[in-house]
């Protein structure tokens, strides 16, 4: 007769109690943003200076707002760090139109800070207009006083 293996940490869990847990998890997450206070000064400046840069190629600001361990997952899965990223604002003829974030969610702790949207983000490279509806968020991390984006996550959104 086998035996189950069980996990490194001596538990065992079946799949629906997985799926509840996740479950709860996904609620619990979706009811924080009703309840989230504003959030802080320093932050929404933090991220208002992000967003001006974007559009700006102020890529001056960019590196002192991404972390050195800043991560971008792009809309088709690529991987980029902070280098890669600020590079691509540096590209003759690439510029970002201005946007507006929809459907905000913000989440901030002591330390840290989640900002997510929906963006209509439209822009120019290689001398073509693009355009494409994503969901974007970005983590936030306060360390000796300042904020610093250390990971941001794009989504298309299907239309």
């Amino acid at each position: 007769m086998s035996r189950a293996r069980l996990p490194p940490n001596g538990l065992r869990m079946n799949r629906s109690r997985i799926i509840k847990r996740f479950v709860v998890a996904l609620v619990v997450a979706g009811a924080v943003p009703a309840i989230a206070a504003p959030l802080p000064p320093d932050l929404a400046r933090a991220a208002k200076n992000y967003d001006r840069a974007t559009v700006d190629s102020d890529t001056a600001t960019l590196e002192r707002l991404f972390a050195d361990e800043y991560v971008l997952v792009n809309s088709d899965a690529s991987v980029e760090n902070k280098q890669q990223a600020i590079a691509d604002f540096r590209l003759p003829g690439f510029k970002i139109d201005p946007y507006v974030m929809t459907q905000p969610v913000e989440i901030a702790w002591d330390n840290g800070a989640v900002i997510s949207g929906v963006v209509q983000l439209s822009w120019t490279q290689d001398g073509k207009h693009q355009q494409r509806l994503i969901r974007i968020a970005h983590v936030w991390a306060k360390r000796h006083g300042t904020w610093q984006m250390t990971y941001t996550q794009v989504t298309r959104v299907p239309q």
